[in-house]
């Protein structure tokens, strides 16, 4: 069963879980608006119009990430934890393969060079969010740092134990989406500022690990496009059709 071309989709603010032997997956439909980014570090904001889309209810997982990978499978135990300590061409290559799996057409092309990689934006397939429809996603209406109450909503380091947790475990916000902030770090399709820092690209939504103060709905983080990092993970996103 597909991730998420095989689910019903849902209205902002509700989702069902779709099952199989193979497969859990959720989809939530993010209808469009405007949302205002911000850099604390160059004290810079700015508007982004975002068309409607498709986000996944949460991150990707260890189980469902092994479905396409070449590790070994996780014990159950372990499959619903968020696949993490993966790199920015990991995510890219993760959604091309379960395109494939799911016969839908690649969203990236050259996907094993980092520098080369082209968002094909007429493909059906699975894909990274960007930076503004993360953002707007996470947010689901609300102007404030975060969607509810920090420990409601989120593991940080104050309550997870300083390890990952299972998706879903948590609140989720006003659109049915569970683990927007802390779990894990989430990868976005967005170069992170190109004059400064390169090919760097953008990670949201703090992790397991992070502070409170990291675990905002605006803070931006950033990382080579080949760095693992063992808290962060991505979420895979789909354009209507």
């Amino acid at each position: 069963m597909p991730f998420l071309s095989g689910l019903s989709s849902t209205t902002p603010g509700r989702y069902r879980h779709g099952m199989s032997e193979e497969d859990t997956g959720v989809r939530v439909q993010v209808p469009g608006g405007d949302v205002l980014l911000s850099d604390r570090r160059t004290q810079r904001s700015w508007t982004v119009a975002v068309e409607a889309f498709e986000l996944a209810a949460h991150a990707v997982t260890a189980g469902l990430l092994a479905q396409v990978g070449d590790g070994p499978v996780p014990e159950p135990a372990r499959a619903q934890l968020p696949a993490a300590g993966l790199s920015w061409l990991d995510a890219v290559q993760a959604c091309n393969a379960l395109s494939r799996r799911d016969g839908l057409t690649p969203a990236y092309r050259d996907e094993d060079d980092a520098d080369r990689i082209v968002w094909d934006r007429s493909a059906d397939g699975y894909r990274l969010p960007t930076e503004a429809e993360w953002e707007h996603a996470c947010r689901a209406g609300t102007t404030g740092p975060r969607y509810g109450e920090l420990d409601d909503i989120a593991w940080y380091r104050g309550n997870s134990d300083e390890r990952p947790h299972e998706v879903g475990g948590k609140a989720p916000n006003a659109w049915g989406l569970h683990d927007m902030l802390g779990g894990v770090w989430e990868w976005c399709w967005d170069v992170y500022d190109a004059e400064v820092y390169g090919s760097y690209r953008v990670l949201r939504g703090g992790g397991w690990f992070d502070e409170p103060w990291s675990v905002r709905a605006s803070v931006r983080r950033r990382s080579h496009p080949t760095l693992r990092i063992d808290d962060v993970g991505f979420r895979l996103a789909r354009s209507p059709r």
